[in-house]
């Protein structure tokens, strides 16, 4: 009886009747894909938002612009919301964009920001029901809300960021349920602020959102790259970046995982940095000291697998047991 009462609801379907995996986005790095998805490949998935946060410097733009590129490889539809009004076509292009298949746009304010979302959604499901979308939004920190670009004066008060709290909040309610419909991934970028006075735990706070982004989100990820950590030419010029990226949420695969990242400044990210360390953790390459072992093949250490991981031979079979 109760089994011909559920197959008779119309208003209704069974959770596994749903299409859950509407596809995902390669991040530009290995390592990140995998606490991302769980696959060294798949990286950010369709249908949900995902953050990266961070100080300045910590290649979070980097991150934006590598999944964009990537989801122009997979033939899909890329817009870049520009709220910094600080992106060119020429950093882009060393990224991998082709910025004539970019839709660029750059609204004035908060609520701009999500009525172009909006609006650009619906006009390309005009023409086109199924190829998926990925919206980079960089950041959601300087965009003010029309009632801070409407005042006379540049004074702030106590209440400014409760109220662009809740005009985000209600924003994200608007778009939300047009991600999964639609096929859509939106990126979000937003910076960290540290809270005066803060004298026991972490001061460290994202600047914009307030808590209704934390729900929001599917993934998020806080990004860290210590200014001991330059990459340095043989001329002591600053080349790129090291650093950390941690996962604090996700509803794909377990959450609180870390991976670390290279930039190369005129190249990208180093895509397998980082894979090394996962592939311990994971127990397909053991470590003793310095030097490391996959199966019965020959120990390395990791400057060489840095330096050859994706075209030495004698990685290939692990290349292969990770899909890569």
């Amino acid at each position: 009886m109760r089994d011909d009462v559920i197959k008779s609801l119309k208003s209704a379907g069974m959770l596994s009747d749903q299409n859950l995996d509407l596809g995902f986005v390669s991040t530009g790095s290995y390592a990140l894909n995998k606490i991302c998805s769980g696959d060294y490949q798949k990286g950010i998935p369709i249908g949900m938002i995902t953050q990266f946060h961070g100080e300045a410097s910590t290649a979070k733009t980097v991150f934006v612009t590598h999944i964009l590129a990537n989801a122009q490889k997979q033939g899909y539809y890329t817009i870049l919301v520009d709220a910094e009004n600080a992106y060119n076509a020429e950093f882009a292009s060393t990224l991998g964009i082709d910025p004539e298949n970019l839709i660029y746009t750059a609204p004035p304010t908060l609520e701009d920001c999500f009525a172009s979302m909006e609006a650009l959604i619906k006009e390309i499901r005009e023409t086109d029901k199924d190829t998926p979308i990925v919206i980079g939004y960089d950041s959601i920190a300087v965009s003010p809300s029309r009632e801070e670009t409407e005042k006379t004066d540049y004074e702030s008060h106590q209440m400014t960021g409760a109220m662009r709290a809740k005009v985000t909040g209600a924003c994200l309610r608007k778009i939300n349920p047009l991600l999964r419909e639609h096929k859509v991934a939106l990126v979000i970028v937003n910076q960290i602020r540290n809270k005066v006075g803060v004298m026991y735990g972490d001061p460290r706070t994202p600047a914009a959102g307030g808590k209704s982004l934390e729900y929001y989100l599917g993934l998020n990820f806080m990004t860290s790259a210590p200014k001991n950590d330059r990459i340095q030419d043989d001329n002591k010029s600053v080349v790129g970046i090291r650093g950390k990226i941690a996962n604090v949420k996700n509803k794909v695969t377990k959450p609180f995982q870390d991976a670390e990242f290279e930039l190369l400044y005129d190249v990208g990210l180093t895509p397998h940095y980082g894979v090394l360390d996962l592939l311990v953790k994971d127990k397909i390459v053991e470590r003793s000291g310095a030097w490391y072992q996959y199966k019965d093949e020959p120990k390395f250490q990791a400057k060489t697998f840095n330096e050859s991981f994706m075209t030495d031979e004698k990685f290939k079979s692990l290349r292969e047991e990770i899909g890569l």
